[in-house]
């Protein structure tokens, strides 16, 4: 076989968020196929890819920087991602990029790298291992639809993505099959909206090993559920075949956690925002409502939500109501941020904008209550035994190797949510990365748990394991 040249080497920048991670794995699969490697830095690259995130200006200045950075390092830039929808921008900044495309747009970037580096001519490259990862072996992100079919205000997703495009059923988890069986034991499901998965293909059926499987989050998280993995849902809306979802969770087939995007309980913001809640007392009560029903089906159920401060309108009374909806609805985890303005969002035209310094005083009161919240939820857990998914080895100098680790609970997806400090004790040494075990919790703050390993989990997938996926 001929030797991959040393002057082919990409390098490749990955922004935002999960659903921008998965496109980043296809493009650098793709990549690493066509004969190309993946350098470790900028002074060793020909070329740098920077996948790009355009959500929120923050964001889009975060893409603009590294852009910038990757320019002024390697001099060759193609940029990808949600930001390539406004190559306007992106030329106005940095007009020396060599191309623009958009998200997911594979064929278009390597296009561009083709015009910049040849591709190896040699057949007997596309023999490569395929399937590249930028998540550590033990999880994997599997994004089920792209794009979204929501008219919500503050957001510009339909115009960076397009309206909802669901994937076959079986071409998800065949995917989902071969993670399992190269190693992954935790799926974390993305989508922009999950609840909606197959509404735009009518839930058509496709082929499983022999079965029929139709396009509904209900059949997909039920044999998801069958391959032995933990899995994980996200971005999940309050649709009604949700409690059907959460039924799962209490039989046990996924894990009792659900990511619902809420972002207000004011009525008048939500329908300002154009997102649902009805009223009574004041607040949504939809909302509550509906999370009383799945702790109801599910006790253990760990919700998250996120939520925006500072919306336009909103006022302190508006804002009271949002804290009173975090004090009834005791969500497991929060994550907030204040309203930004995003270039080609409606709700920029919306009157009765918040000044910066009052919607960072109402963030801080609201993290405030939930901190305290999120303390009094951590510290029922002192006292139980938790399986843990093990993340990293936290040792300090002088320790003993893999004396101190860091994982996560079922309740705990990774990078937004909190994790658990572990001391081995009498497991030290044996316990490795992405091994489940169990954790006797000894104490909480408020955000993060601590305690010791009481014994490991033999974790076996229900699939036929197969080689490993390259690691980046």
């Amino acid at each position: 076989m001929t030797a991959i040249s040393t002057n082919k080497k990409v390098g490749f920048v990955s922004l935002g968020c999960p659903k921008a991670l998965v496109d980043s794995e296809r493009i650098l699969t793709q990549i690493r196929a066509e004969g190309y490697e993946v350098a470790a830095d900028y002074s060793d690259a020909d070329v740098v890819v920077v996948n790009t995130c355009g959500f929120i200006t923050p964001a889009i200045e975060e893409s603009l920087g590294a852009i910038g950075e990757a320019l002024e390092q390697s001099g060759k830039v193609i940029v990808t991602g949600c930001l390539g929808e406004r190559p306007e921008t992106i030329m106005a900044r940095h007009p020396g990029v060599l191309s623009v495309t958009g998200p997911g747009d594979t064929a278009g970037v390597m296009d561009a790298l083709h015009k910049v580096i040849p591709p190896d001519e040699n057949p007997f490259t596309q023999l490569l291992p395929t399937g590249v990862k930028l998540t550590p072996r033990h999880y994997s992100y599997l994004k089920i639809a792209e794009g979204c079919n929501h008219t919500c205000s503050f957001c510009i997703i339909p115009k960076l993505r397009g309206l909802q495009d669901s994937r076959g059923a079986g071409e998800i988890l065949y995917e989902a099959y071969r993670l399992v069986a190269s190693g992954t034991k935790e799926l974390l499901v993305i989508a922009q909206d999950s609840s909606a998965y197959g509404v735009d293909i009518r839930h058509i059926e496709s082929e499983f090993q022999g079965e029929q499987v139709a396009a509904h989050l209900t059949d997909l998280a039920t044999k998801l559920g069958e391959m032995g993995a933990w899995v994980r849902l996200h971005y999940v809306y309050p649709y009604p075949h949700v409690d059907r979802v959460v039924e799962l969770m209490a039989a046990g087939k996924i894990l009792p956690y659900l990511d619902v995007p809420l972002q207000h309980a004011s009525p008048k913001i939500l329908r300002a925002m154009r997102r649902p809640g009805s009223s009574k007392d004041g607040i949504s009560s939809t909302q509550l409502e509906t999370i009383q029903r799945w702790r109801g089906i599910c006790p253990e159920i760990v919700l998250r939500s996120t939520f925006i401060v500072g919306f336009p309108g909103e006022t302190e009374a508006d804002f009271q109501l949002l804290l009173d909806f975090l004090s009834k609805a005791r969500l497991d985890r929060v994550g907030a941020f204040t309203y930004s303005v995003v270039d080609g969002a409606d709700a920029n035209k919306l009157e009765g904008h918040v000044p910066e310094d009052v919607k960072t005083e109402r963030l801080e009161r609201l993290m405030a209550l939930q901190q305290q919240i999120s303390l009094e939820k951590s510290l029922e857990k002192v006292g139980r035994t938790l399986e843990v998914i093990i993340d990293e080895f936290n040792d300090d100098e002088g320790d003993a190797p893999g004396s101190k680790l860091i994982g996560r609970t079922k309740g705990d997806a990774p990078g937004i949510d909190g994790q658990v400090y572990i001391a081995a004790g009498s497991f030290a040494g044996q316990v490795k990365i992405g091994d489940i075990v169990n954790v006797l919790i000894e104490d909480a703050d408020e955000y993060d748990l601590y305690g010791e390993v009481s014994s490991l989990v033999n974790w076996q997938p229900n699939v036929i394991q197969m080689p490993t996926l390259i690691q980046l």
